[in-house]
């Protein structure tokens, strides 16, 4: 028996093999950044719903994945190369992979050697970038998904920052823009995001491979990606699981006791060193001066009801608030 566990940026997945690499077990879900606890209940999930052996392969791979491997002693598999593995075999003829992960967006160019092309520390135009998204609508992604089914025209917004792409979307939020049309703006920015960020001009073709959760859960943003691309690329069975199954597949080199693994994730504790900024105050006397200091500029106010003669209205519509005041003469 093999396991294979995708600890990613947002998700966790497991995958496991029976002695002729059939998948016997699978399973995807959120971690909430509680991935202890969320791999010691997949595991142990594993164990009450097959007739576990008392000693399997295992092999953990993602991009939240390798302290953990590390810490409790478990092989660990990078996630390019699991990726790279599970395509081979799964999808021997695959030209390209572009996978998008939680907070992760990769190219793999697998003809005449392997290329690979990874976002950086942001999120843009990831699974998450995604979410942001959908918030600021008000909607799920899901929901978006459904939108961007019915579309009349396709609106420039940026996708390299969430705030950026806010700063886009809101104003056209504010003058009527319809959802329908501001979702497909928006997987159109992801798809841009994706092919100016990460292909750097480098042809997307032949058989593409599309892989990780917003490509497997959103119809619309793949056909976003056909479209720019003029192709029609492939979203396979158990997209999501890619990494998990090439961390599976490479789970060869030894034979560990699944108890005592699980004894080993429940025990693992995180640890690191963190700098902060120097205190605002160094006593309560630094900061009782700062507050009367500040408590001597103030707004003068009266009652309404009681003043007589002009007064004078100020509005405020900004991007997301209105704010109002009125003045007297004085």
């Amino acid at each position: 028996m093999k396991i294979g566990l995708d600890v990613g940026s947002t998700t966790l997945k497991c995958i496991v093999l029976d002695s002729k690499e059939n998948i016997i077990f699978k399973s995807y879900e959120r971690h909430y950044s509680q991935i202890k606890d969320k791999t010691v209940a997949m595991l142990k999930q594993v164990q009450h719903e097959l007739d576990c052996e008392e000693y399997v392969e295992i092999s953990i791979s993602g991009s939240a994945g390798m302290g953990l491997a590390n810490s409790c002693g478990i092989p660990f598999v990078q996630e390019v190369y699991a990726t790279r593995i599970a395509t081979g075999k799964l999808i021997p003829d695959a030209d390209v992979v572009i996978e998008l992960g939680g907070e992760d967006a990769k190219i793999l160019f697998l003809t005449n050697g392997l290329e690979v092309r990874m976002n950086g520390s942001c999120a843009g135009g990831t699974g998450a970038f995604i979410d942001q998204m959908a918030s600021l609508l008000n909607i799920t992604p899901t929901e978006m998904n459904e939108l961007a089914k019915d579309y009349d025209k396709i609106y420039t917004i940026a996708s390299r920052c969430g705030v950026f792409a806010k700063s886009d979307v809101q104003p056209l939020l504010n003058q009527g823009a319809k959802n329908n049309d501001i979702s497909a703006s928006i997987y159109n920015a992801v798809v841009n995001q994706t092919i100016s960020g990460l292909a750097q001009g480098r042809p997307l073709e032949g058989n593409i491979v599309y892989l990780g959760g917003p490509l497997t859960f959103l119809s619309e943003l793949r056909k976003s990606f056909d479209k720019t691309l003029n192709t029609k690329g492939i979203c396979p069975e158990d997209s999501l699981y890619f990494v998990a199954l090439g961390a599976a597949y490479m789970s060869q080199n030894q034979k560990l006791n699944l108890d005592f693994v699980i004894s080993l994730i429940e025990n693992y504790a995180t640890g690191g060193e963190f700098h902060s900024s120097k205190a605002l105050f160094n006593s309560e006397e630094e900061l009782e001066q700062f507050k009367l200091r500040h408590e001597k500029e103030k707004v003068l106010y009266s009652n309404p009801d009681e003043y007589t003669g002009n007064a004078y209205l100020g509005i405020d519509a900004g991007s997301t608030t209105v704010k109002a005041t009125i003045i007297d003469e004085a």
